[in-house]
């Protein structure tokens, strides 16, 4: 009981100093929480959405894939109207009736502008039907009634202001078809984002399927007293057992669920990720507060000491300060994830995802985990200093208050950093050598982990010799006031050494991510350099869709252009003059111009001569693998054809990351085996200009596609150009996520500094009182602190580069050959971190030149 209260006196009579440590627990509890709550939050909604829109029992093609997969034909798998009816006669069907979907679709307005969703989401058209009940209400005007007439959901024509009678453009592997707006449907459920469009009947059959009589799947309600178990076993003994997939409304809810789970999954574990490191983080900060709240307090521990306190009870009551610590963080944290979970909603909203706080889910598990975690962490990251306080002895009572007993580095301490950062570099270099990417991803891993902890264990060691010289650069120069900001930033060691830490470990990320992204872009530049010889690439703006075949011919007939290459993909198995059969392999089908588009190195055969009449070619990796030469025959049975035997007519090098491993065979020869209705549409496509006709051909290109926004025309300069910024974008991202962690060492900083200001109280009022003046003391507490800040970055900014340049040695294996330092980004950041280093030295250094001279000459 003693001890509960001697900790609590101390926690409040501290609770200024401990507040920033308490920032820094609330803002990882928090970060932890909020990823929680906002993924649980978007599984809810999606199961809303699937449980609202799916059937009793939903009747598919065996062959349409799983939940989210588009065709490459641009068309979705279908089957014939009279399924209907049979499925009607099953015993306990109440209703069926038959429905049209397709997501291979782009929906403009009569400005020609897209009306999809920008977030990612898909565009959806089909037919109303009465399921459609289930999920949404006709708010506005009427479902349609004829080809001239669409429906459009209340969430899209509300972003983009469409309203009745306004008229849309639906464009589809079949072809264009416009019609005028006659309704708006309300989700009775939240829309996470996807545009909707509904036709009649007849027209969804016809434009999306370019067929009439047939359906993409059946909607089926269970009679009264049937459950959808019982009624799905009646429809598939009617309609046959391996005919069609037949689901129930559970089962077709967790086969949607599953095409966006691994979408959610990623997300969640990478900020949770981000999450750990501000965590890892926020223990340096909570180290250093209680190391010197600790070292402050030597004289009161060494007096409780003599008066008959055991180590044992000095030690308890420092562990139960930080519970308390742990527990008030963690509570802010838990309310501040589920405000930050929020906050995340409106900013997918602002995005395109609707989410709503209606459907905002917070399960027990998650408060638990955060207050687990908070908890711990501070206790554990405390767990040193308390056992450093309690070793202080009774004659620790006759020392000047807050001498620090440990302000030296430890040899020891110097041998083990030295001998983890060695066996760390070790790692690294056997990375930098493997053969294999997957076998160097595991000794980059366990090289990055030791070589942190090596550089964290070393750091004080190396805070005295980097310190010098950074002082050397930048303080002698203020004469006296600089040379107290190196003395006292050099006056403990581990303490610089662990506040640098904090810092170093977010820099050190961005710094890697910095030399990978940039050298993934540079190698990428190269090798289009190097491989891409057509003048002007064709490709889709937004996932999942293909370039249509009106969209090919209007390229088609662009001016000044010397030719247009088609590039489609398809999927077949494959069996080798061994009888082998590898199954599911992709087969690209292009025009024999692709080889010059795409320049190719061989190892045997020409590439040209896989373009040939029943030919093709394979990689390198794969010839090797199953013992393939040219001149070989093997059986390809391509998806929705016939089987087709092809002789092996080269084998291309698997150097470079360009089409790495692509089979090539002639869009003739796939038409000779694939039926017209079943061929793919095309993924990308190719141009080259006539000589000297460039800008004409790039102009003639853009114009013949200017009815279709959802493509594309690029030359190689906006290629790269785009691939920078994709690159870019995505390293943004992780910067912000990654800034978190930033902000935690930046409160180590302040927390440092403030808490060095309070030990140092006495010699503060001395200098001032010989003649140091406000002015010169903030200057010198601000020195101090930009030199721990730079010690921070330096070591952080060369840890992460030599990350980086390993990482990149394993992408080399993959073709990203290039390594580019972005020394650009480096020094910004470097003399950010200077900045930094001020801004965190503001309310200490203030504090400091407020204090009362004659108070603080006065402190014990």
């Amino acid at each position: 009981m003693t001890v509960l209260k001697t900790s609590m006196r101390n926690f409040f009579a501290h609770k200024g100093r401990m507040a920033l440590s308490a920032v820094a627990v609330v803002l990882s509890v928090a970060f932890v929480c909020g990823t929680l709550v906002f993924s649980d939050t978007m599984s809810t909604t999606f199961d809303k959405l699937f449980a609202a829109t799916s059937a009793d029992v939903t009747v598919s093609p065996k062959s349409a894939g799983d939940a989210g997969d588009r065709p490459r034909s641009g068309k979705p798998e279908s089957m014939p109207a009279s399924v209907v009816q049979e499925a009607r006669k099953a015993a306990g069907v109440k209703s069926a009736e038959g429905a049209v979907m397709s997501q291979s679709v782009t929906v403009v307005n009569a400005k020609n502008e897209n009306m999809g969703p920008t977030s990612g989401g898909p565009t959806i058209a089909g037919n109303w039907t009465h399921n459609d009940l289930r999920s949404m209400d006709i708010t506005s005007g009427h479902a349609p009634r004829g080809p001239t007439e669409v429906m459009i959901d209340a969430d899209t024509a509300d972003k983009h202001g469409l309203k009745i009678g306004d008229e849309l453009r639906t464009i589809a592997a079949a072809g264009d078809h416009t019609a005028k707006i006659s309704g708006i449907a309300t989700f009775k459920v939240t829309n996470p984002g996807a545009a909707i469009v509904y036709f009649d009947t007849a027209t969804a059959q016809r434009e999306l399927l370019g067929t009439t009589g047939r359906f993409t799947h059946v909607n089926l309600t269970a009679a009264a007293g049937v459950s959808d178990t019982a009624l799905k076993a009646k429809v598939t003994t009617a309609l046959g057992k391996s005919a069609y997939d037949v689901k129930t409304q559970k089962e077709a809810a967790d086969d949607n669920r599953k095409s966006v789970g691994s979408f959610l999954d990623v997300m969640k574990y990478a900020m949770l990720g981000f999450a750990g490191i501000a965590f890892l983080v926020g223990i340096f900060l909570i180290i250093n507060t209680f190391s010197m709240l600790v070292a402050q307090r030597t004289r009161e521990i060494g007096l409780m000491r003599a008066i008959g306190s055991s180590r044992k009870q000095v030690n308890r009551s420092v562990l139960v300060e930080a519970l308390l610590l742990g527990v008030f963080g963690s509570v802010l944290g838990v309310g501040a994830g589920i405000g930050l979970a929020v906050g995340l909603m409106k900013l997918m909203a602002g995005m395109g995802m609707e989410l709503s706080t209606g459907d905002l889910t917070v399960v027990w598990t998650t408060p638990v985990l955060g207050m687990v975690l908070g908890i711990v962490v501070t206790v554990l990251a405390a767990y040193l200093p308390a056992r450093r306080a309690g070793k202080v002895s009774p004659m620790a009572a006759l020392r000047d208050a807050g001498t620090p007993a440990d302000g030296r580095a430890s040899a020891l301490r110097a041998v083990i950093g030295l001998l983890l950062t060695g066996g760390g570099g070790f790692l690294l270099y056997t990375a930098a050598q493997a053969d294999k990417a997957s076998e160097g991803s595991l000794f980059l891993g366990g090289g990055v982990v030791l070589t942190l902890i090596g550089f964290v264990v070393v750091g004080p060691v190396l805070a005295s010799g980097v310190v010098r010289v950074i002082s050397a650069v930048l303080l002698r120069a203020f004469g006296p006031v600089g040379r107290m900001a190196e003395r006292n930033a050099l006056r403990n060691p581990r303490r610089t050494g662990a506040t640098g830490a904090a810092l170093m470990i977010g820099l050190a990320l961005v710094a890697c991510l910095s030399v990978v992204g940039s050298s993934m872009v540079a190698s990428a530049t190269d090798e289009l350099d190097k491989s891409v010889g057509a003048d002007f690439i064709v490709q889709p703006t937004q996932p999942g869709i293909s370039i249509t075949q009106k969209a090919a011919d209007a390229l088609g007939k662009a001016q000044h252009v010397s030719h247009i290459t088609r590039y489609k993909q398809i999927d077949a198995d494959l069996t080798t003059p061994a009888g082998k059969t590898v199954d599911g392999v992709g087969l690209s089908a292009a025009d024999p111009t692709y080889a010059k588009d795409l320049r190719r190195e061989t190892t045997e055969g020409t590439l040209s001569a896989a373009y040939g009449r029943n030919a093709m070619s394979v990689g390198a990796d794969f010839a090797k693998k199953h013992g393939l030469k040219v001149g070989d025959e093997l059986k390809i049975a391509f998806e929705h054809g016939r089987t087709a035997e092809l002789r092996l007519a080269a084998i291309t090098s698997d150097e470079g990351s360009v089409d790495k491993g692509a089979m090539y065979t002639n869009i003739t020869t796939l038409e000779r085996y694939v039926p017209a209705d079943r061929m793919p549409q095309n993924d990308i496509m190719f141009a080259s200009a006539d000589k000297g006709q460039q800008d004409a051909a790039y102009k003639s290109l853009k114009d013949s596609l200017a009815k279709y926004p959802q493509y594309k025309v690029m030359d190689q300069t906006d290629f790269k150009q785009t691939l920078k910024d994709q690159v870019g974008q995505l390293l943004n991202m992780v910067y912000g996520l990654l800034g978190l962690a930033i902000i935690v060492a930046i409160l180590g900083v302040v927390n440092t500094l403030a808490l060095s200001v309070v030990e140092r109280t006495r010699e503060i009022g001395l200098m001032r009182a010989i003649g140091l003046s406000r002015r010169q003391l903030r200057r010198m507490i601000r020195m101090e602190s930009v030199v721990i800040a730079l010690f921070g970055a330096l070591l952080g900014l060369g840890l992460g580069m030599g990350w980086g340049a390993t990482a990149q040695q394993l992408l080399a294996l993959e073709g990203l050959k290039v390594l580019e330092i972005p020394w650009p980004t480096i020094i910004a950041v470097f003399v950010g971190s200077a900045f930094v280093g001020l801004f965190a030295a503001l309310v200490p250094a203030f504090r400091a030149g407020r204090m009362n001279v004659l108070n603080a000459i006065a402190t014990e």
